[in-house]
């Protein structure tokens, strides 16, 4: 029996504009850590935007992960809950957010809006072409996972450590 999703962790973001593929390479290390229970949904939305509506409709909560825009110094990592997250995307860092603003926007007019809404957000180092995180970057990855993790808690959920995985 296969149990719908009630929980969401969206990570998105461009992996060939270094930091801005943050969001990604979290959920990536997010699927190779743990193993989720079959209510919890673990998502690579790169740069999608609208084709995420059916996926993400009705959910208890949606945890997402990204390079964010917030006057911080680069490399900061920071948490937006409930409205600050639609605020934020009205400051644009990348193309995929006006997707995502749209997608979450649809969600609310369509009443299917996730009741609890999280931003893990990492302040980008760099957005020049490059597959891989600057330095600064991919030392804030367990920072951001934790916090995804917490979240997580905060939703009933204790995601089990892969044996093996350090």
């Amino acid at each position: 029996m296969t149990t719908t999703p009630t929980i969401a962790v969206l990570g998105v973001g461009n992996i060939l504009l270094t930091d801005e593929g943050i969001g990604v390479r979290i959920v990536d290390e997010l699927q190779r850590r743990y193993s989720l229970p079959e209510h919890v949904l673990a998502l690579d939305g790169g740069t999608a935007g609208m084709e995420l509506l059916e996926p993400l409709e009705g959910l208890d909560k949606l945890i997402i992960a990204d390079a964010v825009r917030v006057g911080q110094p680069p490399g900061s990592v920071v948490l937006l809950q409930g409205d600050e997250v639609p605020k934020f995307f009205r400051t644009k860092i990348s193309p995929h957010q006006i997707g995502l603003s749209d997608l979450l926007a649809a969600l609310e007019l369509t009443e299917k809006a996730p009741k609890a809404v999280a931003l893990i957000g990492l302040q980008p180092v760099s957005l020049d072409t490059g597959m891989a995180l600057t330095p600064e970057a991919e030392a804030k990855v367990p920072e951001m996972l934790e916090l995804v993790l917490a979240e997580l808690a905060k939703a009933g959920v204790v995601p089990q450590a892969i044996e093996g995985i350090a």
